[in-house]
């Protein structure tokens, strides 16, 4: 959180802005959970998951990608993350008591990659691969279909397998990568980036 709070407002550029959103958001989700709103704190939680989409197709489009903007890509991800579960839990209190012992069997993998990735590069990662937008996707769509409608339990499973697999890759990559980078599309991509390749030579030398 040390990198937001020294950030700079006015060098954010528009995507940067829209990932910046789902921060600033939060204290208002945190709200109309506590209160117990549910329809609010869907239709909110809907506009976040909708930035991360907007976000980075004008990253894209607009040739506006930085270490910056990934920083806050994930730390919006993941704060949109931890709030939509929250939801989840006092929502459908039901639903996260009865299949605690899968939510943990998926979730347990991804604090230790979170572990991983701060003591290795001092922040969380921003690899953003094929695997990690895919389960992000997966689990945006099960949260909200389960808060605005009901939990979709074979949808719920396909979450659970999506996203074990894109933590397992997560940890893969941060053994293979010394230096924080972003942007890498998966194992098989980072097998011939060069960001790699070059660190590794220069560990021969």
């Amino acid at each position: 959180m040390s990198s937001f709070r020294n950030l700079n407002i006015r060098n954010l550029n528009i995507a940067d802005w829209f990932s910046t959103y789902r921060i600033l958001a939060a204290p208002a989700l945190i709200a109309v959970l506590i209160l117990g709103l549910r329809e609010w704190f869907s239709v909110l939680l809907l506009i976040s998951y909708s930035t991360d989409a907007v976000d980075g197709f004008l990253a894209r489009r607009l040739n506006l990608s930085s270490a910056r903007g990934a920083q806050l890509d994930s730390m919006g991800d993941q704060i949109t993350l931890v709030l939509g579960l929250a939801g989840l839990a006092v929502f459908e209190t039901e639903f996260v008591l009865e299949y605690m012992g899968w939510i943990a069997l998926a979730f347990i993998p991804y604090l230790i990659q979170m572990i991983l990735a701060f003591v290795k590069y001092g922040k969380a990662t921003a690899f953003h691969t094929y695997l990690a937008k895919t389960s992000a996707i997966l689990q945006a769509v099960f949260i909200l279909w389960a808060l605005f409608l009901h939990p979709v339990i074979p949808l719920f499973f396909a979450v659970l397998v999506i996203g074990i697999l894109e933590t397992l890759e997560e940890i893969t990559l941060i053994y293979m990568y010394d230096t924080w980078v972003e942007d890498v599309k998966g194992y098989f991509w980072a097998l011939k980036d060069e960001r790699r390749i070059r660190t590794d030579r220069g560990r021969q030398d």
